[in-house]
Parts: structure tokens; sequence; C-alpha cells
């Protein structure tokens, strides 16, 4: 064989899908994650990933797991659920509403099952939680409806809070849902007293740029705005609120747990594991259309003591007595 023909084999291997190089073993699962594979976000995966293990199933001896993942870049994750219907797998699991939005428009056929959503009939995945009507069911973990409770517990925490900054991310869900959320914040926050000072970051790369307009502008704290980009890059954030001297309320306990003031909303680890019983119903035979869309059985609010010291806050006895564990 001619050495230029050689090239043009393999170049032409190399371009093939993974799989079709590769024997599938069992049951095929595609995985669409909007982040990349090395985040902070992707170790929240880590639940869902034990809990298909516990179920039974074992990459490698009885299922494949196809995983791809959007680095935030939304605009790739169609050509990228696009691929593992070309792949032939039997669920999609996607997580978040983008990766959702994303699988179906790519399929009406094989099952999506999307974790953490945000308002899925809102968005156009679901006719209704209880009877999602078509090929896609999974969680929520329940978006503007929580911004209320967030900000008074943020108010509370501050008491004379006049200034408040939204870190906020417009592609993070679809468009009905951000649009719901920004407006319910700016009504809750206008009916608390506040000024409500709103700074977007479409990308990671825009996060430092937020926090430096939040203190040029003087806010006296900071909610951020459901995202899983926010998620996979709570590391920084929760630096950046304390390099800015700027309590923040957060949507999961994850940025507590790094060392930022509180958190109100789902445990994200629990609803991966929630998650996987959808996957394990469908490989099962069921369909998406009869498993209703799982709303998180509990709420929970973490608060960093140890944070509220460094930001000087005295945290009043009725708020720490509120909140469901404190960590110190």
């Amino acid at each position: 064989m001619k050495r230029r023909e050689f090239i043009a084999l393999a170049g032409a291997a190399a371009a093939l899908p993974i799989v079709a190089r590769a024997q599938q073993v069992g049951k095929v699962i595609g995985i669409l994650f909007p982040g990349p594979s090395v985040s902070a976000a992707s170790t929240s995966l880590d639940a869902f990933y034990q809990k298909l293990h516990e179920l039974g199933y074992i990459e490698g001896q009885n299922t494949t797991i196809e995983r791809r993942y959007g680095k935030w870049n939304f605009d790739r994750l169609s050509d990228l659920a696009a691929e593992l219907v070309r792949l032939r797998v039997d669920v999609i699991v996607a997580f978040s509403t983008t990766a959702a939005r994303a699988a179906k428009h790519a399929t009406s056929t094989i099952p999506i099952v999307a974790g953490t959503m945000a308002d899925p009939v809102a968005d156009g995945l679901v006719a209704s939680l209880a009877r999602p009507g078509g090929n896609v069911t999974g969680t929520t973990f329940v978006g503007p409806e929580l911004v209320a409770k967030r900000l008074g517990l943020l108010k509370e925490a501050v008491p004379g809070l006049s200034h408040l900054a939204g870190l906020w991310h417009p592609g993070a869900y679809g468009e009905n849902t951000m649009k719901d959320m920004l407006t319910e914040t700016e009504a809750v926050a206008r009916a608390l007293g506040m000024q409500l000072q709103l700074e977007q970051a479409l990308g990671p790369n825009d996060i430092d740029i937020a926090f430096s307009a939040m203190a040029r502008e003087h806010a006296g704290a900071v909610i951020v705005l459901p995202s899983p980009m926010f998620v996979g890059e709570y590391r920084h954030i929760v630096d950046l609120a304390a390099k800015n001297r700027l309590p923040a309320m957060y949507q999961v306990r994850e940025f507590v747990d790094a060392g930022g003031l509180m958190s109100y909303g789902a445990n994200l680890a629990e609803l991966n594991r929630r998650t996987v019983t959808y996957v394990d119903k469908i490989l099962k035979g069921a369909k998406p259309a009869d498993l209703p869309v799982e709303q998180p059985t509990k709420l929970e609010f973490v608060i960093n003591l140890k944070a509220a010291k460094a930001l000087g806050l005295e945290l009043p006895a009725t708020l720490l007595g509120s909140a469901d564990e404190i960590i110190e």
C-alpha cells in the first residue's frame, strides 16, 4: 500500500465515531453534558455514575457509556446530540435544560432523561410535569419559584442591604425560564427595597468582569442565579465573592462547602441519583411519556459560619435556626 493511501485510510478511520471502531457492550447510554469533561460541575456526576453502578450497570461489562461534552458552548450541543443519535444509543441522559433541548431537537424517538432541568414546561420540553407526553422526562430543581425565598434569606442575613447585584447567565436555560427568573428577581428585589444591578456572564471569562462591575458600583451583596456554568465555576465564583467582600446567596450547597456564605435549593447529588432511576426504568421498557417529571422532595438551606465571620456578619438567631445545616 502506498504511503498516501495509508494516510488517507488512517484519517478516515479517525473521523469515524468511536463506537464504530469499538464494539458496544450491552445497553448503550449517551451522556450529553454542557460543560467540559474535567470541571467542578463534572464532579457532580459522580453520584450519577455511583447510582448507575449500584443498579447493576457496569461500564465495559454490560453497559456502554458514550460521553459528549459541550465545553459551555451551547451551540455545539446540537451537533453532539445528533452524534449520539447516529450512534443509536438506547437512551440519552441530558444534563440541564439546554442539553435536553438539543437532544429533543435531534430525536423524537430515542428516550431522553433530562437531569436538573429548570422549568421543563415553560421551556417546551414536556407537556406537563405529571404527563410529559413525549420522549423527554427526568428531574427538575425548581427554577424561578425559589428566587423570592433566596432573596428573603439574603436580606435577613444583611438587614441593611439596599444595593443587590445579580449574576446571571443568558444562555443557561430556555428563553421563557430566563425571562421569568429575571422578572421575579427584579420584582422581589423591588418589594424588599433593594436596587438591583444585573451583571451577565456569557462564558467563564465574563465572571471576573461581572464581579469587577459589582465592586465598581458598590454592590452590598450578590445573588448568583441558577446556571450549570456557574456550578461548574463555583470555586472561582466563591473566591471572587470573598475577594470583593460580597455576601452571596447560591443555588446549591457546593458553593457553601467551598466557602460561600449560603445556599438554598435542591441537593444536586441527590437529583443526579434520582435521574438514574429514570434511566433504569426506561432501559427496562418504560416510556418517558408515562414517567412524571420529578421535583425535589426537600430543599436545603445551608450556611457557612466561617464565611459569615470573614465578612463581619452577625447572623440573627432566627436565620441560623432555620438552616438545615451550618458549616463551622
